[in-house]
């Protein structure tokens, strides 16, 4: 497991982005603001790879938001902290919130995420064995063999968003960090193991140790082994942690072997996994303290040189040019691992998005009334992804 860090507040770890702060000044075309959604990225992914505190942020959001990309998390909290208001919790656009009886409050600003452009397209095959795409509709060459229909990213937009916050209407229930009880262990635990079973692993509670070592994953015997002596919160923290192994530093992912399997970028690998536990475990109310990421730079200076080592002796890779480039893959691996986990472990909590069922027969505790005075009794879309991330 990853060392742990001093803790610190979403306030003090966001410092703005004069892009994202000109979103809200402005008319922009388009191209504008896409553009000035990415520089925004940029400049929030700089700071997280430098500073523990700047990651330890984007994790905490994650947790809340998991069904949003990492890119998007980290455009919504900061464009969120920059206003002064409080933490982003569930965003949904302005036609979807009038779908569950809300409606967006005078003069609330829309919060921007990137969102991809798709469009319909044909896909065949010439008569040389040259596969290609055109827009459906459009007439297929002669001898072309039809391959099916595709829907594919064209391009990238920004797409206006609002955090439930700035609604009004039908009181939904929204789940809180921090109030009420956190998830049983033992049941997680075997949630968990539900998902290493998913994915063709065994799970084992074993008193044998590799090393110093708590966990570990065997990729040829498809095997996580769990130390017996942990508690079971123990327990459940190791196996969150060899999960995030499992899914991202297998022998098939390329970016797996390099920052799982090689010596020289292995610490890079415990970042992710530590990470993907962290914010796995923080979606179902379990606190591990303050999250470290003190070496992500480090091992990102690392992964560079040794790779502009290894473009130095011909190879055709496409390298990670910044520690930025490294901070985007590490920050999109890890927010896809733990959503992964988490649909099939279901947290509390809607993961940022709007159901797309009655809202109202989906609340849970704990939670916290929106739009109401004293709460009542309680009963208990597609992603949104940006370039690269």
């Amino acid at each position: 497991m990853a060392p742990r860090g001093e803790g610190v507040s979403r306030s003090e770890a966001q410092d703005p982005a004069p892009a994202l702060v000109a979103l809200g000044q402005s008319r922009m075309t388009p191209e504008e603001r896409i553009s000035a959604l990415t520089e925004g990225l940029h400049t929030i992914l700089e700071q997280a790879v430098e500073s523990p505190s700047h990651w330890q942020v984007l994790l905490d959001a994650s947790a809340t938001l998991w069904r949003y990309s990492g890119g998007n998390v980290a455009l919504l909290i900061m464009q969120m902290a920059q206003r002064g208001t409080e933490e982003p919790t569930l965003v949904a656009g302005y036609r979807e919130w009038e779908r569950h009886g809300r409606t967006v409050l005078k003069g609330e600003h829309a919060l921007w995420v990137i969102a991809p452009r798709t469009a319909r397209m044909q896909e065949f095959t010439l008569p040389d064995g040259t596969r290609q795409r055109i827009r459906v509709g459009e007439k297929l060459p002669r001898g072309a063999v039809d391959d099916g229909k595709k829907t594919v990213i064209t391009g990238w937009r920004g797409q206006a968003v609002f955090d439930v916050s700035q609604t009004q209407g039908t009181p939904l229930l929204v789940p809180r960090d921090g109030t009420g009880p956190g998830v049983d262990a033992s049941q997680l635990f075997g949630s968990l193991a539900e998902v290493a079973h998913r994915h063709g692993f065994e799970v084992h509670v074993d008193a044998a140790q590799y090393g110093l070592t708590s966990g570990y994953t065997d990729f040829a015997k498809h095997r996580v082994q769990v130390g017996a002596w942990l508690s079971t919160e123990e327990r459940t923290a190791v196996l969150a942690h060899e999960l995030g192994h499992v899914l991202l530093h297998g022998p098939d992912d390329d970016v797996g072997r390099l920052y799982g399997s090689s010596a020289d970028h292995r610490g890079l690998a415990e970042v992710e996994a530590e990470s993907v536990a962290y914010t796995v475990l923080r979606a179902h109310g379990i606190d591990r303290g303050p999250q470290s990421a003190s070496y992500l730079a480090g091992w990102a200076d690392a992964v560079i040189e040794t790779e502009r080592g290894v473009l130095a002796d011909g190879t055709d890779r496409k390298l990670p040019a910044s520690r930025v480039d490294i901070a985007k893959s590490v920050l999109g691996r890890v927010t896809a691992a733990s959503k992964g986990i988490l649909e099939v472990t279901h947290p509390p909590g809607f993961g940022g998005k709007v159901p797309a069922v009655e809202a109202g027969h989906l609340f849970v505790k704990p939670a916290s009334y929106v739009g109401v005075g004293l709460p009542a009794a309680s009963a208990d879309g597609p992603t949104i992804a940006g370039p690269g991330i």
